[in-house]
């Protein structure tokens, strides 16, 4: 059976899953911290910094989300059992996930407390065992040696530069 005969991946797959995860984590982190509940803080003279990084963090990840899903058009990929690999998927194989993450990130990074900053480790965590476990499964199983060598060049969820193939 040929790949285009095959089944193609659930257009959503554990997105929503891991979205609604990290973004619950976050909102509720927040939410502690601001009201002074398991709440470090930053030195004040590091305040301007955090809101520097959370708002360029949160930029990047409405970036990414846009390139992923408008300009390179993830769905159509999807429907045509293709697999996607240049754009932004050339820099990350999982933008769509990394978008929300740096948009939780920069959001936590808005708490200026200092116990947030362990949550991108955790969310970091969730994401590569949601993909070990299931789409990167399912991606070795409809592209087989193409995803392989796919996945030798490009970062699973951190963005960086294309090392040649």
């Amino acid at each position: 059976m040929k790949k285009n005969d095959q089944k193609h991946l659930p257009i959503y797959g554990v997105g929503p899953l891991y979205g609604s995860i990290i973004i619950l984590m976050s909102a509720i982190s927040v939410i502690l911290s601001g009201n002074r509940i398991l709440y470090i803080g930053i030195p004040q003279y590091l305040d301007t910094l955090f809101i520097v990084i959370g708002t360029l963090l949160i930029m990047l990840g409405i970036y990414i989300w846009i390139r992923a899903v408008l300009i390179d058009k993830l769905d159509n990929s999807i429907k045509k059992n293709k697999l996607l690999t240049t754009g932004i998927y050339a820099w990350v194989r999982n933008p769509v996930y990394t978008a929300i993450t740096f948009v939780c990130i920069g959001i936590l990074f808005f708490g200026k407390d200092l116990w947030l900053l362990i949550f991108p480790f955790i969310f970091w965590l969730i994401l590569t065992i949601l993909m070990i476990c299931t789409e990167e499964k399912w991606l070795k199983e409809l592209y087989g040696k193409e995803y392989e060598e796919y996945c030798e060049h490009v970062n699973r969820c951190i963005p960086w530069l294309p090392r040649n193939r």
